[in-house]
């Protein structure tokens, strides 16, 4: 009995002047799973789990992957979020894509119950908390985030890069379909995804140009309209975009930047469809990811960041230079400076005599704000936009009205507008306003534009037309002018020229929102 009580002492102190055991060092696992969707479809998933840092629980993030893009999207990013902040997160491929199950719904209903059943699967099969859950996503997957925030209370906060608002706003702006949009998105997807019964209906709608007969489906789909929602959950948002966006273009963003009342903030920088985020996404130094982990981190982690006592709305200008910061969408624009349209082409500070002035309808001029995609890179990534000759641009096809030269710099800050009167000789007419910084040799620089078709019209009779170009940040130098030029036609658009010329006429003003 003596040897055993020796025999055990010594053991035990072994036990207690031996070195410990070094923990394992935190890491990343990321594993390939198939979750159940909403109605049992298979999606394509990848699970990241931070390790060597216990059994948590931890915060959780969804990602829904981009259209027609699968859930490797965002593994870079997410690794580093689970490494650094110990973050659970599941991205996936969305129904219909790729190897996920079930056809596309363009987040419909079951898009996002999809992502509700990804939350419970997620809680059920890690180490997931669930009183801290976030969702975000670039592009469609910034779609399905704000839909699902807005109706699944469990998810606190959301990141939306590159998303949309208002789908009739971003495809059918002002009854004017967006075609170079519209067929990027239908050829990709037929690519790499299986169209639902809605989607279908929804191409061939807009093949037979009947498409009034869906909007509905846009309607349906459209965070703007779930705002209520958002707002009763009190729902942290954070909203980035690109000011040059092909597809979901600012305005209808700060639309629903406007509507919050909740914790929220507003990125808006220089670029094209998720130009902006497409590199933070993998994993590399990115403004915007930056500004989403930081969200994040303070709603789901508690972080003490400062997140809660910056301005929330951050812009980079398109004209090139460092980001500016503001405490609402409000701020931004200073003052309003309203021109008036003199028949001299004169954008004037003075009210002008009356004067009427016809403009060819279907003669395409240098005025275009150029192809989807490149020009917004090539803003971003060379400073250069659409470039138009001002100067010499065909009078009779277009309406032409400049400043005269400013003697110092002023900074377009905010959504001009164009208020005029229009006499249609057709049912159906479209117009196209662009806003240009000019130099003093003529050149355009395109700052801005929008297009709006005027349906339903009475032959012959006035009609008011009020369009306001999509949001800008541009600092125009001294010695340079600003343009509003109205035509009729944009490749990027499926404008509608009866042929009968368009008759412009008083009164006519634009409002230019300044710094």
């Amino acid at each position: 009995m003596r040897r055993l009580l020796v025999l055990a002492t010594s053991v035990l102190a072994a036990a207690l002047l031996a070195p410990p055991v070094a923990a394992a060092a935190p890491g990343v696992a990321i594993t390939h799973r198939t979750v159940p969707g909403a109605d049992g479809v298979p999606l394509d998933a990848k699970v990241i789990e931070p390790t060597g840092r216990g059994d948590g629980p931890f915060p959780l993030l969804v990602m829904p992957a981009s259209w027609a893009t699968p859930n490797i999207e965002y593994v870079g990013a997410a690794a580093g979020m689970a490494y650094d902040s110990g973050y659970v997160v599941v991205t996936y491929t969305a129904r219909g894509f790729y190897a996920s199950g079930g056809a596309v719904d363009v987040g419909g209903p079951a898009d996002v119950g999809d992502a509700s059943a990804v939350i419970d699967w997620a809680l059920a099969n890690t180490g997931a908390d669930p009183a801290r859950i976030g969702m975000g996503g670039i592009s469609y997957g910034a779609g399905i985030s704000v839909l699902t925030a807005a109706a699944d209370p469990r998810v606190r906060a959301v990141a939306a890069m590159s998303g949309w608002s208002d789908l009739l706003a971003s495809l059918y702006p002002n009854e004017t379909v967006s075609t170079q949009a519209a067929e990027a998105l239908l050829a990709v997807g037929h690519v790499t995804g299986r169209f639902g019964p809605e989607l279908r209906e929804l191409e061939r709608a807009y093949r037979e140009d009947r498409v009034e007969d869906v909007l509905h489906l846009g309607d349906d789909r459209s965070p703007l309209r779930e705002v209520d929602r958002l707002n009763a959950n009190g729902t942290a948002v954070l909203l980035a975009n690109a000011w040059e966006d092909s597809l979901f273009q600012p305005g209808q963003i700060t639309d629903l930047y406007r509507r919050l009342t909740g914790p929220k903030h507003l990125l808006l920088s220089p670029g094209d469809h998720a130009t902006p985020d497409l590199f933070g996404a993998a994993g590399l130094p990115n403004d915007v990811w930056d500004a989403a982990r930081r969200w994040f981190d303070h709603h789901l982690r508690g972080a003490d960041n400062g997140v809660d006592t910056e301005n929330p709305v951050r812009l980079a200008p398109i004209s090139g230079g460092t980001w500016r910061d503001h405490p609402d969408w409000e701020s931004v624009t200073g003052t309003v400076d309203t021109r008036h349209l003199a028949a001299s082409g004169l954008l004037s500070d003075r009210p002008q005599p009356a004067w009427r002035r016809e403009v060819r309808t279907g003669v395409p001029t240098a005025a275009d704000s150029g192809t989807i995609f490149v020009n917004g890179l090539l803003q971003q990534f060379t400073g250069i936009p659409p470039l138009a000759p001002v100067g010499l641009l065909d009078r009779a096809a277009a309406g032409v009205w400049q400043t005269e030269p400013y003697p110092t710099g002023v900074t377009v800050a905010g959504a001009a507008a164009l208020h005029a009167t229009v006499v249609p000789r057709a049912e159906t007419t479209s117009l196209v306003g662009y806003l240009y910084d000019v130099d003093p040799a003529g050149g355009g620089k395109l700052i801005t534009h929008k297009p709006i078709t005027l349906r339903r019209s009475t032959i012959g009779e006035p009609r008011a037309v009020d369009l306001t170009l999509e949001p800008a940040l541009w600092h125009v130098p001294a010695g340079h002018r600003l343009a509003l030029v109205v035509d009729t036609v944009d490749p990027r658009y499926a404008t509608e020229h009866p042929g009968p010329p368009t008759t412009l006429t008083t009164p006519a003003t634009l409002d230019v929102p300044l710094a």
